[in-house]
């Protein structure tokens, strides 16, 4: 079959053949875990839309009890809303990554030589000599699971092994937006009747929570936690003038 353009991952260091006396320099953090991405997204979303949603009703009632109302509302409904999308959207993605592993594993079983000389093809685009592409494709290809594994991750960019788990995306969806879009409502359950604690509470954490994203990227924490604080802050303060044009509207 013919070779889709895919973006080639990093092979994992512990997959890697060590060559007898040479140094380790550095090690790469594992940048495809399927927690990862859902839980940073999860905390944003729900410091932000929640916040965003309280700010909107306190603009246009003063009545803390509605606007407890709607956080505990938007909380419940987003974590959920979450959850449900990350299953969905993994979950899908994998059932289409096994639909194309499957056909892959069907081509070496029906056309076996095509898809060694396809190998030896990749390899040699690689700047490897033919001869030698055709004798690293020929040895790979003697075990039908490793020559699977290696058609799979240079085709498709894929590692058959470990795709990710709709479970895990779910969960840590559900839990991290539940935990960010509490923190604005946390305030009025504390007994607050203003607005102020919460916009103080929600906007630290929207710093904090950028700031902590800065570990896992390039950029620094002041530059991570800033951003996340202005496009929290302006997500509020839209709603929040809404809010109040609807509200005095309906006086």
């Amino acid at each position: 079959m013919s070779s889709p353009s895919f973006d080639r991952g990093v092979t994992p260091a512990s997959e890697t053949t060590a060559v007898p006396g040479a140094e380790v320099h550095h090690a790469h953090r594992d940048v495809t875990g399927g927690w990862l991405r859902p839980a940073v997204f999860g905390t944003m979303d729900g410091l932000v839309s929640n916040f965003a949603l309280i700010a909107g009703v306190a603009g246009g009632s003063g009545d803390s009890s509605i606007v407890v109302l709607a956080g505990l509302a938007g909380l419940t409904a987003g974590a959920f809303s979450m959850a449900a999308g990350e299953y969905t959207s993994v979950a899908s993605q994998g059932e289409l990554a096994r639909a194309e592993i499957a056909i892959e594993r069907e081509e070496l079983l029906r056309r076996p030589d095509a898809e060694r000389d396809e190998l030896a093809r990749l390899y040699v685009e690689r700047g490897v000599e033919s001869g030698l592409a055709q004798e690293v494709a020929r040895q790979l290809s003697h075990d039908p699971d490793q020559a699977l594994e290696i058609h799979v991750r240079e085709e498709l960019g894929l590692d058959p092994r470990d795709l990710p788990s709709p479970y895990v995306a779910a969960v840590s969806s559900f839990v991290s937006f539940a935990v960010g879009a509490a923190v604005p409502v946390l305030p009025y359950l504390l007994g607050s009747t203003s607005l102020i604690p919460a916009l103080i509470v929600a906007l630290l954490g929207l710093f904090l929570t950028g700031a902590a994203v800065s570990t896992v990227t390039s950029r620094s924490w002041l530059y991570s936690g800033t951003r996340q604080l202005v496009l929290g802050g302006v997500a509020a303060a839209v709603t929040y003038l809404l809010g109040t044009l609807v509200g005095l509207g309906l006086g």
